[in-house]
């Protein structure tokens, strides 16, 4: 589809068919699809609850005509519905697939296209997870648009989708009512921040706590594109990084952390970037970042003292540090991330 998309209409009120209120997700699980991607939405966002233990999420999945399709490994994925479950949905996620039409010549069946169009059209938030991203693409949702895909994807992907705005190298874009995310582990990723911006930072960290995976790694955060791997005899930095972690009021210094971990500062940044993709001074700052988020969104502290808790120092370090990651201001973020009353 070459047509520019009309924008969703802003009132759109996506459930007006239902009693119950959860909000409803659709997976469109696609001939090929791959297994590990129809199954960690499922997980996680099951896994979200408010504090009173209740389910925040309902989850069907459907396929193109409401038929078992073949998954990864051999498996029969069995279906709730057909497409018509796309015209009900609040969020439609699409996993991502082994081969297929999208991605060996950039198309998809016209009615699977017209089906996501008009979830979108309705005002429904739309995902893409791994490879499906072409999904997304060969339907025209994300002409003009950021997004990322699986690295190994990426030239493919831009031959057949040049008006696509393609970041191969981060873990998830954002884009507000259409995001997509990169390989296999980054749909993990990808939902825990969905979680976060639907409903606060701290049903967010009980859904990971559940499934037992990071709460959080920052959408820029590179992907874990293939690289040599760092030599065996090397001692790695992740007790250096837990030992960050437990002293970000601190002063850190990259000899520091050097030091603590007993290589020389060299070896020490060649180790950490091959374990991380991340430089050290980058990843400090995420880290910072994420502490500061998580004060503002489950304390009452002012912003300076969020600042020094999170080792920015200073309001206005904070400030600069919150506008570049995430945006906004650390009282913008405050105002819209903060857990909702009754939920969390």
């Amino acid at each position: 589809m070459t047509a520019a998309l009309a924008a969703p209409p802003a009132t759109a009120d996506p459930a007006p068919y239902r009693a119950d209120r959860r909000h409803r997700i659709g997976l469109l699980a696609l001939p090929d699809v791959v297994t590990m991607d129809l199954g960690v939405p499922i997980q996680l966002f099951g896994c979200a609850r408010d504090a009173d233990d209740r389910h925040l999420y309902r989850v069907g999945t459907c396929t193109p005509d409401g038929g078992p399709v073949r998954g990864e490994g051999g498996f029969q994925v069995l279906p709730d519905r057909g497409l018509d479950l796309l015209g009900e949905v609040d969020t439609v996620i699409v996993p991502g697939i082994h081969g297929g039409a999208p991605l060996t010549n950039g198309t998809v069946d016209p009615i699977v296209a017209s089906a996501l169009v008009m979830a979108w059209r309705r005002g429904a938030r739309i995902m893409s997870i791994c490879t499906s991203a072409a999904v997304l693409a060969a339907a025209g949702l994300l002409d003009g648009r950021p997004a990322t895909t699986h690295w190994r994807e990426t030239d493919r992907f831009r031959r057949h989708f040049p008006r696509v705005r393609l970041d191969p190298d981060v873990l998830f874009v954002d884009d507000g009512d259409v995001l997509t995310s990169a390989g296999v582990a980054a749909g993990i990723d990808l939902c825990l921040h969905v979680i976060r911006r639907d409903h606060g930072g701290e049903v967010a960290n009980r859904a990971a706590r559940r499934c037992v995976v990071p709460a959080w790694r920052d959408g820029g955060q590179a992907q874990f594109i293939e690289r040599p791997l760092p030599e065996p005899t090397d001692a790695g930095t992740a007790g250096t990084r837990a030992w960050a972690l437990e002293r970000l009021d601190e002063p850190l210094t990259l000899a520091g952390m050097a030091e603590q971990a007993r290589m020389s500062v060299r070896t020490f940044t060649r180790r950490f970037r091959a374990e991380t993709g991340l430089s050290p001074a980058r990843w400090l700052v995420t880290q910072r970042v994420e502490r500061a988020r998580l004060l503002l969104e489950t304390t009452d502290l002012a912003v300076d003292q969020v600042a020094h808790r999170s080792g920015f120092g200073t309001a206005a370090a904070l400030r600069q540090q919150m506008q570049a990651s995430v945006g906004v201001s650390p009282m913008t973020y405050r105002r819209t991330f903060r857990t909702p009353a009754g939920v969390g």
